[in-house]
């Protein structure tokens, strides 16, 4: 077993990471890689939750763009996240990785409700948990899902994985000179306003010193160097 820097870890996904080059749907090859790369992790002794989005199937803002009531399209995210989990859950049992899906919003039919302690309990067990349904309230996102929960279980780091290799100043797709940071202070990146996680959730890691590592999670390497404690990504924190 390898040497891993943390013990318990919450990974971010957005629910285009499940797509293909397009990014709508759910496409089963990205949905293997994925369970390949969070199977890899669990071999390190490290438990895993995930906290997965909902991009693309629905945004809430589209909704609100027709006109749409605010929270009515919330949900209709909330419930794409859980689809978003299922997939997820079904490609990591696949792979042979004992896979929990807790949703806040109750479906009892494909998910068990968020239950802290049982959540908690499975981490222990070595299961993968994933958690459906957002935060169960509109107005709030899945990145501050992914805080909420990484802070009731007892998660070391909250690592943002995205299909960049870390913050950087500008988009670097568009801005051949953008400066990548290699670690940010929590109020240097609120202050910057970079936008690659929201502001309610850097805060609330802020307020519990919980670190945030944002990665490239395509980088077949990247995931598993930073939980053996290399330097990748960008780390905000402090």
């Amino acid at each position: 077993m390898e040497q891993a820097k943390y013990k318990r870890i919450i990974l971010k996904l957005g629910g285009e990471a499940l797509a293909d080059q397009d990014g709508f749907g759910i496409h089963a090859q990205r949905a293997k890689e994925i369970a390949q790369r969070v199977g890899a992790v669990r071999k390190m002794g490290i438990d895993v939750a995930i906290v997965i989005g909902a991009g693309n199937l629905w945004r809430g803002k589209v909704g609100q763009e027709m006109g749409m009531d605010q929270a009515t399209a919330d949900y209709m995210g909330m419930l794409g996240t859980v689809m978003n989990a299922l997939a997820l859950m079904d490609a990591l049992e696949k792979e042979g990785v004992d896979t929990r899906v807790q949703s806040a919003i109750e479906m009892r039919t494909v998910a068990e409700p968020y239950i802290r302690r049982r959540a908690i309990r499975h981490l222990e067990k070595g299961r993968v948990v994933i958690f459906g349904g957002g935060t169960g309230n509109p107005y709030f996102s899945t990145d501050t899902a992914a805080a909420l929960r990484a802070n009731e279980i007892g998660a070391e780091v909250l690592i943002k994985a995205t299909k960049v290799d870390g913050v950087y100043d500008s988009d670097p797709a568009k801005n051949k000179a953008a400066r990548k940071f290699e670690t940010l202070s929590y109020l240097e990146f609120l202050n910057m306003k970079l936008g690659v996680m929201d502001s309610t959730a850097v805060s609330l890691c802020m307020e519990n010193h919980l670190p945030i590592l944002v990665l490239n999670l395509w980088d077949d390497a990247a995931l598993e160097k930073a939980l053996r404690g290399e330097a990748v990504g960008t780390l905000i924190g402090g």
